[in-house]
C-alpha cells in the first residue's frame, strides 16, 4: 500500500487575495453600467493596479457569473487585443444588450455609464 504526502495549504497567496478583492467589486456593478480598470483597482485597494485588474479578469471563463464585461478602459472602449481571442467581441455585445450605447468608433459615453460607485 502506497501513500501519498500531500502539501496542505495553510496560508493563502497574496495573488489570490488580489484576484478575490478584483472579483468582489466587478460583482459589484450593475447591470447598463461599466467602470475602468483602475476604478476597479482603486476600489479593490489596489491603487494604481489596472493592468493587474485586466489581468485577473482575463484569466476567468468567459460563462463566469462574474460580471467581467462591465470592465472597460479608460477612453470609453473595449480593450482589443489578439490574446482575447474575441472576448472583446463578444464584451461589446454584452454590453449592448445591458444598453451601452456604442458609436461608429465602437465607443460609448464613459460620463454617462460609468458606475458612481
Amino acid at each position: 500500500m502506497s501513500l501519498k504526502r500531500t502539501l496542505l495549504r495553510t496560508t493563502r497567496s497574496p495573488g489570490n487575495e488580489a484576484a478575490e478583492a478584483v472579483c468582489a467589486v466587478v460583482c459589484r456593478i450593475p447591470r447598463g453600467w461599466v467602470a475602468t480598470y483602475g476604478q476597479v483597482a482603486a476600489m479593490a485597494g489596489l491603487p494604481g493596479r489596472a493592468r493587474l485588474v485586466g489581468y485577473v479578469l482575463q484569466q476567468l471563463d468567459m460563462t463566469t457569473e462574474i460580471p467581467w464585461h462591465r470592465v472597460v478602459n479608460a477612453k470609453g472602449e473595449v480593450s482589443y487585443a489578439l490574446s482575447r481571442h474575441g472576448s472583446d467581441a463578444f464584451q461589446q455585445r454584452l454590453l449592448e444588450e445591458e444598453g451601452v450605447v456604442f458609436d461608429e468608433r465602437n465607443r460609448f459615453n464613459l460620463e454617462r455609464f460609468r458606475w458612481p460607485e
